[in-house]
């Protein structure tokens, strides 16, 4: 793919109004690689939890033209192996798919991080079976560091894919 041609995708902080991206989101589809969907309880915890300011920043991802809503993109502070860093999660609504806009959310992301300072790496741990996320991780130039075993949700255990961007090279 030529990314010449790929739309440009503009990150919008995450906002009150943002609740109904989650609701969305919240497919057997969009969670396969989950855990599967949450309850409606639990989305309103996570939307509370995207909008506290805090280490970290969640967006709502926009096309650069028209300001369509595409998905979102976020990252946070991870524990990971004796060390803080930053972690990284994106979702493109399903119309949207195939249209590289994951890949420019992801590269965006990776600049709001190195931006944000803090910490040195950005990493992305989408499931090892997760053909698209894993496909995102290594065209938007993260390096894959190998396979982990994984905590997600909180009580599950999955095989992920270790991938990691060094913000001081970008």
């Amino acid at each position: 793919m030529d990314f010449a041609d790929v739309e440009k995708v503009r990150l919008e902080p995450w906002g009150e109004g943002d609740f109904w991206l989650l609701r969305r989101t919240n497919t057997p589809e969009m969670t396969e690689h989950l855990g599967g969907p949450e309850s409606e309880e639990k989305l309103a915890d996570r939307h509370r939890r995207y909008l506290e300011v805090g280490s970290g920043q969640m967006y709502r991802v926009a096309l650069a033209g028209s300001g369509e809503t595409v998905g979102s993109v976020g990252f946070w502070a991870r524990e990971w192996r004796g060390g803080t860093v930053w972690e990284a999660g994106w979702g493109v609504l399903p119309e949207f798919q195939g249209r590289g806009l994951a890949v420019r959310a992801a590269r965006a992301v990776a600049e709001a991080a190195r931006d944000a300072g803090e910490h040195r790496y950005l990493h992305a741990f989408p499931k090892e079976d997760n053909g698209p996320s894993n496909s995102v991780c290594r065209r938007a130039g993260f390096t894959l560091l190998g396979r982990v075993d994984f905590e997600y949700p909180k009580g599950h255990w999955i095989t992920s894919n270790d991938w990691r961007v060094d913000l001081r090279s970008i």
